[in-house]
């Protein structure tokens, strides 16, 4: 399960791969908009708010839509559709809001930092692990 950490104050955002079983049980159950510790990434002190995420197949999800079902539902705008004119519609499959094993990104946002910054714990090298 890929993890895409996004830093609002540097404009970056951070691709970790959840590996170990640990950290991929520590979001399964949790919906979008709840806060996660991010102790279980290694990142001490900070706290993560999950904004997003897709499935396998590349379905994104929807904060809207409950549950974690794949579902076909009529939208008029973003996640999933973004229409070229002003009041189309149409409908297109995508998740439910909570996260299951079928997630295989799940998008976060920092909420609050910690003493070191991400880079440091992250370990990351200039130009490499940002996207």
């Amino acid at each position: 399960m890929q993890i895409v950490i996004s830093d609002p104050k540097a404009g970056k955002a951070y691709k970790v791969e959840g590996k170990d079983a640990e950290a991929s049980a520590a979001f399964i159950g949790k919906r979008i908009g709840d806060a996660v510790d991010a102790d279980i990434l290694g990142l001490g002190g900070y706290l993560l708010e999950i904004t997003g995420g897709s499935d396998k197949d590349g379905m994104p999800m929807r904060k809207d839509v409950s549950g974690t079902a794949r579902k076909r539902i009529l939208i008029t705008s973003p996640p999933g559709y973004r229409p070229k004119e002003q009041g189309k519609r149409r409908r297109k499959s995508v998740r439910g809001n909570e996260i299951s094993t079928e997630i295989s990104q799940i998008n976060v946002r920092i909420k609050e930092y910690g003493t070191k910054p991400i880079e440091e714990l992250l370990m990351v090298k200039e130009g490499e692990g940002e996207s």
